[in-house]
């Protein structure tokens, strides 16, 4: 299993911590750099952090985990994409799903119905954008073309028997959302199984890549720093639930998160993306020292 890293998109930062963060994860041994989105919340720009991680790194892998798609105009979103793809030469891999808060669609003028079937056919605008299709009749095509054939690989953040199905169609794999506070390898198992058969059911030949992603804090006052960050990150749902989530999330000591970095290994991930809960880059010497990496 390769170890991720997503950046600190969620809290405060600047110049300084985007450096060191973006160089920090390049320098290795982590696989992949991600970078999530929200709207209304403190987070940065999705596009402007990505395209900032394609200048600063040679390495790494980039990741979107998630954008939520139906919530932008798609042709927009392949040119963004694609001009990442171009920044970083070809490292781009996009995770992409429907979020659950209606906040971030109203704050941009998204349309919340019919999530789901308009992602569907926003995945075949993006690639025809990509292929240099002009989007209407006597158009010009939309630039840049990606450097990778066909465009970056698309991973769904999905959950649902129904939304795997839709995914199986168009997706390089599922990007899982459910083990987010904690790591159960027996309940991360099933859902890669379910990831499976629902790629042998779509008649798909290749296995479906599969990641997770996980809140951690390391270092002095670890465990308020993680509750806040994960009342904070949850309280737009329902406070109660918000509170009662940060009481339990048990990631802040080093042995807690060898025990998840385990537990998905043990799942089968074939990735896990480490959420940090500080935007100091010194957490990323205490995430190698913590796992011996």
């Amino acid at each position: 299993m390769q170890i991720a890293m997503t950046l600190p998109t969620m809290l405060a930062h600047g110049r300084a911590e985007t450096l060191g963060w973006c160089r920090g994860i390049d320098e290795g041994p982590f696989s992949s750099l991600a970078v999530p989105e929200r709207i209304t919340f403190t987070s940065h720009s999705w596009t402007v952090e990505l395209a900032a991680a394609a200048a600063l790194t040679e390495r790494v892998r980039l990741w979107t985990t998630v954008v939520v798609l139906p919530a932008h105009d798609a042709v927009q979103v392949a040119k963004d994409l694609a001009s990442v793809d171009q920044l970083a030469a070809g490292r781009l891999t996009v995770g992409i799903g429907v979020g659950g808060r209606e906040h971030d669609y109203r704050a941009v003028g998204g349309d919340y119905s019919r999530r789901w079937s308009r992602m569907d056919e926003q995945v075949a605008t993006m690639r025809r954008i990509w292929a240099q299709e002009a989007p209407f009749e006597g158009a010009d095509p939309v630039g840049p073309p990606p450097v990778q054939p066909g465009g970056p690989p698309l991973v769904a953040g999905v959950i649902g028997p129904k939304a795997m199905a839709r995914a199986a169609v168009w997706a390089a794999g599922v990007d899982d959302p459910t083990s987010i506070t904690s790591v159960d390898t027996q309940a991360l198992a099933q859902r890669r199984e379910l990831v499976e058969a629902a790629w042998k059911a779509a008649g798909r030949a290749e296995a479906p890549h599969f990641s997770a992603s996980l809140w951690y804090a390391l270092g002095p006052d670890s465990q308020r720093r993680l509750g806040d960050y994960v009342f904070d990150y949850m309280k737009i749902f329902d406070a109660g639930f918000a509170r009662q989530m940060a009481e339990a999330a048990p990631v802040y000591t080093a042995e807690a998160l060898r025990e998840a970095v385990a537990a998905a290994e043990a799942a089968g991930c074939d990735e896990l993306f480490l959420v940090p809960t500080t935007a100091d880059p010194v957490e990323l010497d205490r995430t190698r020292e913590a796992l011996g990496i």
